[in-house]
């Protein structure tokens, strides 16, 4: 009997191995079905059109696969982006930085219309002077009460009063700086931008406005005075206010007594006091505040009692007790009131020392 497959007189003699081997090496698969180019009609089609038995299929559209179209439709969206973006970015350029304004000083001596008074007994000096209610040191420097503002916030106010209280309390009650020797100290305080100035005040001092080591700091001729008494008296005001939305404006006005005696001289010699007012006016963009600086633009300075005779660029070199000034100046100036002297030198009001 034949297979399930085979004719029914069987396989055709001579056939190797059976009819089915012949055809084992043909493999009809996908590809090649899809290939197929020819068509059968349907029964409808045949009766109604007398078409022939098959119609050829139209070729198939040989194209990218959806897998590549969606890669080509990525790139072209991702370059598009990029031209997009380099026209129209988010981040704004930042604007140029404005240059930083150099230090106006005004340095004014106060000469004294008598002899200066002293006595040996320091703390009866400053009871009986206008300083007598001052307080000691840093503690005569005390920050106010910060309110944000409309572009600064809190923390940022606090750090320009923080600021401005360090170099106040640096270049004014530091014995190392009165005493005429560090000045590092004071000048990591400043912005960068102010450091040429700084610099050149002190290699070359000059009576200009712009470059008196006087104007950015207090500090005596050492080889004529020293401190009788390091807890410097002091008493003043800071205030903070918003210049622009990217500058914060501090405000200082304090006023400094020192106790003073001739350099070298034991605790016998008669002490003096000496008087500095000074009005300096801060300024500090985002770039100051974060890394704890400030860009110092205006110095007044009143100071006595000093001879205006005398140079007060580099040292101020005081008048100690007993001392007279070789000439006045115009009027009176209190250093201890309010508002501002106008003149290069003036003289000391007589209710500005103490009374002994």
């Amino acid at each position: 009997m034949g297979g399930p497959g085979d004719p029914p007189e069987g396989a055709p003699e001579g056939a190797p191995g059976g009819g089915e081997d012949e055809y084992r090496s043909v493999v009809f698969d996908e590809s090649f079905i899809r290939a197929a180019r020819l068509q059968e009609f349907s029964a409808q089609e045949r009766i109604a059109d007398h078409a022939p038995a098959v119609r050829r299929r139209p070729p198939l559209r040989r194209g990218l696969s959806r897998q590549a179209l969606v890669l080509v439709m990525l790139i072209a969206i991702a370059f598009g982006t990029a031209i997009y973006m380099g026209v129209r970015h988010p981040y704004q350029t930042p604007a140029a930085q404005e240059a930083v304004e150099p230090l106006r000083m005004t340095v004014i001596p106060l000469a004294p219309e008598g002899k200066v008074p002293g006595t040996a007994d320091t703390a009866y000096l400053y009871e009986h002077s206008p300083a007598a209610q001052f307080k000691s040191g840093a503690e005569g420097v005390p920050l106010p009460a910060s309110r944000r503002t409309a572009h600064f916030s809190d923390s940022q106010v606090v750090s320009a009063l923080s600021t401005a209280k360090d170099y106040i309390v640096r270049s004014s009650l530091d014995p190392d700086v009165l005493t005429g020797g560090e000045v590092r100290a004071v000048r990591v305080l400043l912005d960068p931008d102010q450091l040429g100035q700084f610099d050149q005040s002190f290699s070359r001092p000059t009576a200009d406005g712009r470059h008196a080591p006087t104007g950015w700091l207090v500090r005596f001729d050492p080889s004529r005075a020293e401190l009788a008494d390091r807890k410097v008296r002091v008493q003043g005001t800071l205030q903070a206010a918003e210049a622009d939305s990217s500058t914060l404006e501090v405000t200082a006005d304090h006023t400094f007594v020192y106790a003073l005696r001739p350099t070298g001289a034991d605790g016998k010699d008669e002490v003096s006091l000496f008087t500095v007012r000074r009005e300096l006016h801060f300024r500090f963009d985002r770039d100051d505040l974060r890394l704890h600086q400030g860009q110092l633009v205006v110095s007044y300075v009143q100071a006595g009692p000093l001879s205006c005779a005398e140079d007060s660029t580099n040292h101020l070199r005081p008048l100690l007790a007993g001392q007279t000034a070789k000439e006045g100046g115009p009027a009176g100036t209190d250093p201890y009131a309010t508002g501002s002297a106008t003149a290069l030198c003036g003289s000391l009001a007589t209710s500005a020392q103490p009374k002994v």
